[in-house]
């Protein structure tokens, strides 16, 4: 049973880790973009490019929302963009009594938009 628990915490902290990362990655990513956009694209790529990168599957549960209306803002207006992320870790394959099936884990970051660059 505590191999089990241990088992869940672990998996948990270590996708917690990845999502995290993933979410600093798009929206810092998604700030260096010069349009909407393409921050919209970039950041998304990031995020998966990152969870790849850390091997965690996430399969159809994977949502990586990045919010680029910060793009809108007058140039030197203070501008942000933020990226969630959204994994579904299953425990499916851990068997036993009292453990869940599968656990959200969440990470939300937003990185500032450059004040006096153009933003078309």
């Amino acid at each position: 049973m505590l191999i089990v628990l241990a088992a869940v915490a672990g998996r948990t902290a270590i996708a917690q880790n990845a999502v995290d990362l993933a979410a600093h990655e798009a929206a810092r990513t998604a700030s260096l973009a010069r349009t909407a956009a393409a921050a919209e694209t970039d950041g998304e790529a990031a995020a998966n490019a990152t969870l790849d990168a850390q091997g965690l599957d996430c399969g159809d549960s994977l949502e990586v929302a990045v919010d680029t209306s910060g793009f809108g803002a007058e140039l030197g207006e203070p501008a942000t963009v933020t990226a969630t992320v959204s994994c579904t870790v299953s425990f499916a394959d851990l068997v036993m009594p009292g453990v869940p099936g599968a656990k959200t884990v969440v990470a939300t970051y937003v990185s500032p938009l450059d004040r006096y660059r153009s933003r078309a």
